[in-house]
């Protein structure tokens, strides 16, 4: 079976994240986030160039979920895929593009976090996590340096 891959996007949250209802009731997160560039020179350092900005949104869950773990400032990677949005300011038409997040956690290289690997109450289901469900222990395994037994 093939790799599943999708576009991705990394930078930081440029605005306070902004969650909406639609009028069905499904949640909508905005934000602007930004993406530093740089340049590599001749002798190897490296010249920031212009930071520029862009629109990301995530709906549903996830919407929800995102905007109580992200704020301003905070470094991200998110999962998704581009798409052109036209919108009005100041009564002109723009065109535009946004990434549409599927998934979005905190970059671990430039952030500090924990991990809280309990099960979440919202994933039990007839007493029974999604991890158990899966067959995943969250627990860490022991290992032992013993070499396989052989049988004949």
């Amino acid at each position: 079976m093939s790799i599943h891959t999708q576009e991705s996007v990394s930078g930081f949250v440029a605005s306070d994240p902004k969650l909406t209802s639609s009028a069905n009731g499904n949640q909508r997160l905005y934000l602007r986030f930004g993406q530093e560039h740089f340049r590599r020179e001749e002798d190897g350092a490296f010249t920031q160039l212009e930071t520029s900005y862009h629109h990301l949104v995530m709906f549903g869950r996830s919407a929800e979920l995102a905007s109580d773990h992200f704020s301003k400032g905070d470094n991200f990677l998110a999962e998704g895929y581009q798409r052109p949005v036209s919108y009005e300011r100041e009564g002109q038409p723009v065109e535009s593009e946004e990434f549409v997040a599927k998934r979005i956690g905190h970059d671990a290289a430039r952030t500090r976090y924990e991990v809280d690997r309990s099960p979440r109450k919202s994933a039990a289901r007839d007493g029974v996590t999604h991890e158990q469900n899966r067959g995943f222990d969250p627990r860490p395994q022991r290992t032992t340096n013993v070499a396989p037994a052989l049988g004949l």
